[in-house]
């Protein structure tokens, strides 16, 4: 089994591959609770980040500008599914 620092290194490297950069185009066709879901995954998985867990050495790499992309792309998600209010009143309770 690899070290959590070889592991942080391979995806660095992999996220440094010519043409990682490039905007691409997906087409998604997938339930709303399942766009609810995956919007609360990427929240908590970049709340790990914020919160400096030692276990996540992949999202320790990440850039202020790549948290800050995907936490729009979850946000837009929410947005196109017509889930961005609901979103808000769950996150009240």
């Amino acid at each position: 089994m690899l070290a959590k620092n070889e592991i942080a290194r391979i995806y660095d490297t992999v996220l440094s591959i010519p043409g990682m950069n490039e905007t691409i185009k997906i087409s998604l066709n997938i339930p709303r609770k399942n766009v609810l879901l995956l919007n609360k995954v990427i929240e908590r998985g970049l709340a790990t980040k914020e919160e400096k867990d030692a276990s996540s050495n992949v999202l320790e790499m990440v850039t202020a500008e790549n948290v800050k992309e995907l936490l729009v792309l979850a946000a837009d998600l929410l947005s196109k599914a017509g889930l961005t209010e609901m979103n808000q009143k769950l996150q009240a309770l």
